[in-house]
C-alpha cells in the first residue's frame, strides 16, 4: 500500500477521550490494511501545532494526506496543512450516536467547514464519512492511495519520444511545455536515425541472442522468420531497454513506420511488445499522450497496459475489436485458448518481428488522455475481453464495453477522440476518476 500522512484534529471543547479513541481506531485500521502512516501519532489541537506537524510531514513526502476530523474545528488547521504538504487530500469524518444528549464530536460539520475553505482556495480533495473500521472507508483510502501513487509517478515520469508522429496523425500530437506544467511529465526527444537506429545496429550480439532465446520459450514460430529482420527488432529492443535504464525513462513513444521497415529493415512492434511486458509502456506512431495513458493504468494496476486501435464492431458479441500490429505484451495473451502465442510478419510491410495472439478474457479498464477539444480530458471506461478467435493478424481482442459497445463507438466518433485507447486488466475505473480529479481533468465516460 502507500505512505499516508495522517493528522488527527481535535478541538478540546469536545469529547477528547472519544476523539482520541476514534483516532487510534483509525490508525490501527489503516495500519492493519497495510499502509505506512507518516506524521505524529498525537492529534493537533491548535493552529501552531498544525503548522509544525505540516512542516514535519512535508519532509517525509507522503503519497496521500488524510486529515482525520476527530472533532469539529474551524478550517485554519486544515488550510495550514494543505499549504505546506504537497499531497492529494482526503478529509475523514466519523459518525456518532444519536443519544438525545450532547453532540460529542460534531466531526461531519468539521469537514464541511474545511471543504468550503478548500473549495474557495481552489484545492481539490476527497471525503469519507464512516467509522474507522468501515470496509467502504478503507476501500476508498486504498483507491485514493493508488490514484495518489499514480499522480506521483506521473510527476517524475520521463518519456522517450523516438522520432515524430507521422504526417496526418494529429491524434499523436503533444505539447511538451503543457505536459510538464500540467502533469510533471518530461519528454526526452530521441533522434530516430542518428540515435535509435545507430544504437540498434550496434547492439551487442550476445544480448540480442539472449533476448531471442528468452522469447523463444514464450512464443511459437520465431525460428521460421527472417532472422536478419528478427535480430534488427531485437537489437532495437535491447538498445531501448538499455536506454530506459540509463536515462531513467518511464516509457516510449516510437515512430514505428515507415523508417523501421525501409531503413532498419524490421518492425518495431516486437520490441515494443517486449518493453510493454516489462512495464516500460511503449506506444506506436510517437503517441506520447497514449504512453502517458498507459503509465496511468500501469501505476494503478501494477500490470502492463496496451495501447490499441479500435478497428471494428462485433455486433453479435456487442464488442469493440481492438487491434494493433503486434505490440501487446505477452502477459495479455490468451494461453488457455485454441491458439498459442506466436510471432508473425507485418501484414502490410511483410517484415518481422511482431507478436500474434488473441487477448485473454477478463475485466479491463479502458482509458485515454484526450486532447481532442484542445483541452485535456480523461476518457474512462470498463469492459470485458471475451474469448474469441483472432479477428485479424497481430495482437487483437474483443472487448464488451459496459453501457454497450455501440454507444462507446458512437462516443469515440462523435467526440472525435484519438484513435488509440489503452487497457489494463482489472477494474480501476474508480481510481481513474479520483486521479482525474487530482489532476483537474474532466472525465468523459465511454
Amino acid at each position: 500500500m502507500g505512505k499516508l500522512g495522517f493528522i488527527s484534529i481535535i478541538r478540546t471543547t469536545f469529547d477528547v477521550p472519544l476523539a482520541e479513541e476514534m483516532t487510534q481506531r483509525a490508525r490501527a485500521a489503516l495500519t492493519a490494511a497495510g499502509h505506512t502512516l507518516l506524521g505524529q501519532a498525537e492529534a493537533v489541537t491548535t493552529l501552531e501545532q498544525a503548522a509544525a506537524a505540516a512542516e514535519d510531514l512535508a519532509a517525509l513526502q507522503p503519497d496521500l494526506l488524510i486529515v482525520f476530523q476527530a472533532t469539529f474545528a474551524d478550517s485554519t488547521m486544515v488550510m495550514a496543512l494543505v499549504h505546506t504538504v504537497d499531497a492529494p487530500l482526503l478529509l475523514w469524518a466519523v459518525p456518532e450516536e444519536h443519544t438525545g444528549g450532547r453532540l460529542r464530536l460534531n466531526s461531519l460539520c468539521g469537514i464541511n467547514l474545511g471543504g468550503h475553505a478548500l473549495t474557495r482556495a481552489r484545492y481539490r480533495y476527497g471525503t469519507i464519512y464512516a467509522a474507522p473500521e468501515d470496509p467502504a472507508a478503507l476501500s476508498k483510502v486504498e483507491q485514493y492511495t493508488r490514484a495518489a501513487v499514480a499522480r506521483r509517478e506521473l510527476r517524475t515520469a520521463r518519456i522517450g519520444r523516438v522520432g515524430e508522429n507521422p504526417a496526418g496523425f494529429d491524434t499523436c500530437l503533444m505539447d511538451v511545455v503543457d505536459l510538464k506544467a500540467r502533469f510533471g511529465v518530461d519528454i526526452v526527444q530521441i533522434d530516430l536515425q542518428n540515435e535509435a537506429f545507430v544504437e540498434a545496429r550496434a547492439a551487442d550480439p550476445e544480448l540480442v541472442q539472449a533476448a531471442a532465446d528468452r522469447l523463444a520459450t514464450r512464443v511459437t514460430g520465431l525460428g521460421e522468420l527472417d532472422q536478419t529482420a528478427v535480430k534488427g527488432t531485437l537489437g532495437a529492443y535491447v538498445t531501448l531497454q538499455d536506454r530506459a535504464r540509463r536515462d531513467n525513462l518511464s516509457g516510449y513513444a516510437v515512430r514505428c513506420w515507415p523508417e523501421f521497415f525501409t531503413e532498419l529493415g524490421c518492425a518495431a512492434c516486437g520490441a515494443m511488445s517486449m518493453l510493454n511486458d516489462e512495464q516500460t509502456p511503449s506506444s506506436c506512431e510517437a503517441d506520447v499522450n497514449g504512453t502517458i495513458t498507459s503509465l496511468m493504468l500501469q501505476a494503478l494496476s501494477g500490470e502492463p497496459a496496451f495501447g490499441s486501435d479500435v478497428v471494428s464492431l462485433d455486433q453479435e458479441r456487442d464488442a469493440l475489436v481492438l487491434w494493433h500490429c503486434g505490440l501487446a505484451p505477452l502477459s495479455m495473451a490468451d494461453t488457455e485458448g485454441d491458439e498459442a502465442p506466436g510471432t508473425t510478419i507485418h501484414s502490410n510491410r511483410k517484415l518481422p518481428l511482431l507478436m500474434q495472439f488473441p487477448l485473454k478474457p477478463g475485466i479491463v479498464t479502458i482509458a485515454r488522455l484526450s486532447e481532442a477539444t484542445g483541452e485535456y480530458r480523461l476518457v474512462v471506461g470498463r469492459g470485458e475481453v471475451v474469448r474469441a478467435p483472432r479477428a485479424f493478424s497481430g495482437t487483437t481482442g474483443l472487448v464488451h464495453v459496459d453501457g454497450g459497445s455501440q454507444h462507446a463507438l458512437d462516443t469515440i466518433l462523435t467526440e472525435g477522440l484519438e484513435h488509440h485507447i489503452s487497457i489494463t486488466y482489472g477494474d480501476y475505473t474508480a481510481e481513474l476518476v479520483i486521479l482525474a480529479n487530482m489532476l483537474g481533468l474532466p472525465v468523459l465516460q465511454l
